[in-house]
């Protein structure tokens, strides 16, 4: 389906990209979109449909490396998970995304272990989606309410931790072209790198996220 309705696309301009054409991209990008820690952002991500061929993508990669070991699996498929960004104008699609993402990997986790899923990581799976999935305006760099963006960086540390870091989504956009240069640049000046605007979330169990 590529469109909902006429009147969503007099309105918002919205129409989804097909299938083929998802697929067709990201095969360009191979490698990165299969890679469970390579990070990527759709700025409009409507019910999700680059991001649901990017969670299947990396969601392969984690079942292939560790299809033996539940436990890294989980772990790799949760920071799969935390990778994936989107930003969408449209609350119905937000809450659309977000579900179709979890269902992706819900059903992958089930079927790679089936007698011992636990609830746990879909609930920790869920809560990641919900704070990487937000409604907003990608060229305002605002939510709905007019706040500025921020997102959330989920990092392992220290084996089966994951920290999480949160950063203002304008800072990194507007510094992007710096952020490309050295630490230095050839007049000595240090290049800017974003801070986190919190850093105090405690590192916790990957299956405790949920909580």
């Amino acid at each position: 389906m590529q469109v909902k309705s006429k009147q969503r696309v007099v309105d918002h301009g919205e129409v989804y990209t097909h299938e083929r054409e998802v697929k067709a991209m990201l095969d360009l990008v191979a490698d990165q979109a299969a890679n469970p820690e390579t990070t990527f952002l759709e700025p409009a991500c409507g019910s999700g449909n680059f991001l649901a061929e990017i969670l299947r993508r990396k969601l392969q990669t984690a079942a292939q490396k560790h299809k033996k070991i539940q436990h890294d699996y989980e772990r790799t498929a949760l920071l799969a998970v935390g990778s994936i960004y989107g930003i969408e104008l449209l609350p119905d699609n937000v809450v659309e995304c977000v579900s179709r993402l979890h269902q992706i990997f819900a059903a992958h986790y089930q079927a790679a272990f089936p007698k011992t899923a636990k609830a746990e990581i879909l609930n920790a799976a869920y809560y990641i989606l919900s704070q990487n999935i937000l409604c907003g305006d990608a060229l305002k760099l605002q939510t709905a309410n007019g706040e500025p963006i921020v997102f959330a960086e989920w990092k392992a540390v220290n084996g089966s931790k994951i920290k999480r870091r949160d950063y203002v989504y304008p800072d990194l956009v507007n510094k992007a072209s710096e952020r490309e240069l050295p630490l230095f640049s050839d007049l000595g000046e240090e290049a800017y790198i974003p801070e986190p605007v919190k850093d105090d979330y405690p590192a916790v169990n990957f299956w405790e996220l949920g909580k």
